[in-house]
């Protein structure tokens, strides 16, 4: 049995510690920016829903599912069989066994299939929740797990031959312009002081603000009451680009994980993050 909060449960927390940071907020703030730096602040002091999923997602862990009935503690995230402390830190990286590089999420569908002998085309159906649902199964677990590295340097790989060629095709697709809008990743993320209504846009070529932007994905999104993995995170960059959608767990979103993880080496691990 998961112990888990009831969605509508971590929604009523969620909203009450929104709530509660607005009326606080005062009127006029030195900044925009200022003002969210405040939200996020006061959001964080009454706790992280976040942390309500990690324990679903301890849970999953540990739990004998799939037509083999085992659990993914003998996992290898690169770490050996079940070591999950600080792993997200190092993440992404090539796996032998795979013969690719992959991110938590692609290599957390890896265990599931390879071990507990579930069905790839069903993990990754639904990966995301949508609003008014409790966090899914992959949700949890990549919560639980990222939630182990908090504190650890990220130092993201860059020794074998894949692991750079992963790293070059990333930073191709960064910079990469198409759609409507002929819009980039780079657009919004390779420059200082841009933004979008009140939400400043990090440079995420300079190392300072990569390792601030990265350091805090996955997380909570206050206003849409879910965790929301890296994933998620660069699927909704493309959407708002009006890109076609990234397949989940393809190569090219691990290659462009890969890129933004690199430039963030040498920042400190703080996810799950808590988000507007």
């Amino acid at each position: 049995m998961k112990k888990k909060l009831s969605r509508a449960a971590a929604l009523v927390f969620a909203t009450a510690l929104s709530g509660a940071a607005f009326a606080a907020t005062p009127a006029s703030p030195d900044s925009a920016a200022d003002g969210i730096a405040q939200y996020r602040e006061m959001l964080s002091d009454g706790g992280n829903p976040a942390e309500l999923i990690e324990m679903t997602g301890e849970d999953l862990w540990a739990e004998k599912r799939g037509p083999k009935n085992v659990s993914l503690e003998q996992c290898d995230l690169g770490a050996g069989p079940g070591v999950i402390k600080n792993v997200y830190a190092h993440l992404p990286r090539y796996f032998e066994d795979a013969g690719r590089v992959m991110d938590l999420e692609s290599r957390l569908v890896y265990c599931m299939v390879n071990l507990q002998g579930m069905d790839e085309k069903e993990v990754t159906k639904k990966p995301f929740s949508g609003r008014g649902e409790y966090s899914t199964d992959m949700e949890s677990l990549v919560g639980y797990v990222v939630g182990q590295s908090r504190g650890a340097p990220i130092a993201v790989p860059q020794d074998h031959p894949q692991e750079k060629a992963a790293f070059e095709r990333g930073k191709q697709i960064f910079f990469f312009r198409g759609g409507p809008y002929d819009f980039s990743c780079a657009s919004c993320h390779s420059a200082k002081g841009q933004r979008i209504r009140l939400q400043d846009l990090p440079n995420l070529t300079a190392q300072e603000p990569a390792r601030q932007a990265y350091s805090s994905w996955p997380a909570y999104r206050v206003s849409q009451g879910a965790l929301r993995s890296m994933q998620w995170r660069l699927n909704d960059c493309f959407r708002q680009q009006r890109m076609p959608n990234l397949k989940y767990g393809s190569q090219a979103s691990v290659d462009l994980t890969v890129f933004l993880a690199v430039n963030a080496n040498g920042g400190k691990m703080a996810a799950p993050g808590l988000k507007r």
